[in-house]
């Protein structure tokens, strides 16, 4: 069992940044990729950014240029560094991993961009 914790939301001016971060925690696991998906109400669960076991990165068209992610794979930790913020980014960021067949789920972080 995995399970996840994220941190890092809050209120930014458009324009700003945030970074969020994700530790997983358990046992006798091995994490094959971590990611991060969002969510606003009324709508899709979109995903935005995989970092891959071996550190190979994938982004959304949206949020390309302007976000990263990265893993520490010592702490079993990832990143969501957000730049250039804009109002469309407004959404609870779910970090997600991936370990032995199964795709967990974090309890969600709430990104608020004022314009």
């Amino acid at each position: 069992q995995v399970q996840l914790v994220e941190s890092g939301g809050g209120l930014v001016q458009a324009g700003g940044s945030l970074r969020l971060s994700c530790a997983a925690s358990g046992s006798g696991f091995s994490i094959n990729a971590m990611g991060w998906y969002r969510q606003t109400p009324g709508k899709q669960r979109e995903w935005v950014a995989t970092s891959s076991s071996i550190g190979t990165t994938y982004y959304a068209d949206s949020v390309k240029g302007r976000f990263t992610i990265s893993t520490d794979n010592y702490k079993k930790t990832a990143y969501l560094q957000m730049n250039g913020l804009n109002p469309e980014d407004t959404a609870v960021y779910y970090c997600y991993a991936g370990a032995a067949g199964s795709t967990y789920w974090g309890q969600g972080t709430q990104v608020t961009v004022s314009s």
